[in-house]
C-alpha cells in the first residue's frame, strides 16, 4: 500500500472513530439570587 493511501484509510478511521464517540453533556445548575431589598411588612391601615 502506498503512503498516500494509507494516510487517507488513517484519516476515514479518525473519522468514523470521532463520529461514533460519545457525546459529553454538561449539567445545567441554576442559581436563585437572593432579593436585592427586604419586601415590605403590612403593619395596619393606620400607622
Amino acid at each position: 500500500m502506498s503512503s498516500t493511501t494509507k494516510l487517507v484509510l488513517a484519516l476515514v478511521v479518525l473519522g468514523a472513530l470521532a463520529a461514533c464517540a460519545r457525546k459529553v453533556e454538561e449539567e445545567v445548575v441554576y442559581i436563585d439570587e437572593p432579593a436585592v431589598s427586604a419586601e415590605p411588612v403590612y403593619t395596619g391601615k393606620y400607622k
